[in-house]
């Protein structure tokens, strides 16, 4: 598994971990823009793609991340290197359980705003009716990144907490249609580490 870190000086490096010696990190669940906006691996590595869309995502990660105390976080766009074959077989095979043991899970909603029509962007429920409508709930990898974590918040796009799985599983269920008991925690055989903030 491949980890990002935010470093001091505000740059992310990559850290591989092999096996079962990975410290606690937050994961990022989003959805894609257009693939030439996403910042892929070659970007961190070459430097570049700051000038992307998707970069802003990461930031907010590492960012998000730093405040929970976690020094490192997991972005798939940037952290799985999709020219190599076995490594990208390796992480659509690993994702459940990469999900199921992050300590904090961040739900990037982009299609979703806490902004009025007027501009005022003072924190309200006006976010509800995007929110059932995100395409983020259309994905074919939602399921799993909604059950497999214990910690999950959502954010709108401005990066204002929406709220977490327990205080919006009502409104989960109801997009959703799944059952409320299993919202609330994945048991599927793996115990998840516990991980000591």
């Amino acid at each position: 598994m491949r980890l990002l870190r935010l470093e001091d000086d505000g740059e992310f490096s990559l850290t591989d971990y092999i096996g079962y010696d990975v410290p606690p990190y937050a994961i990022l669940s989003h959805t894609w823009g257009a693939y030439n906006e996403e910042v892929t691996f070659r970007d961190l590595v070459d430097g570049v793609g700051k000038s992307k869309a998707g970069y802003s995502k990461i930031r907010f990660c590492g960012k998000q991340a730093a405040h929970d105390g976690l020094q490192y976080f997991w972005v798939d766009a940037c952290c799985i290197d999709k020219s190599s074959s076995a490594e990208l077989s390796e992480a659509i095979n690993s994702m459940f359980r990469w999900y199921h043991d992050a300590a904090r899970c961040y739900v990037y909603l982009s299609d979703v705003s806490v902004s009025t029509s007027d501009g005022d962007s003072k924190f309200s429920r006006s976010w509800k009716p995007a929110f059932k409508k995100s395409r983020w709930f259309t994905r074919g990898w939602t399921l799993q990144e909604l059950i497999a974590p214990t910690s999950i918040e959502f954010f709108a796009m401005e990066e204002q907490r929406l709220g977490d799985k327990q205080s919006l599983e009502q409104t989960l269920h109801e997009i959703t249609g799944i059952a409320i008991t299993r919202l609330k925690r994945a048991t599927l055989g793996f115990s998840r580490p516990s991980w000591k903030m």
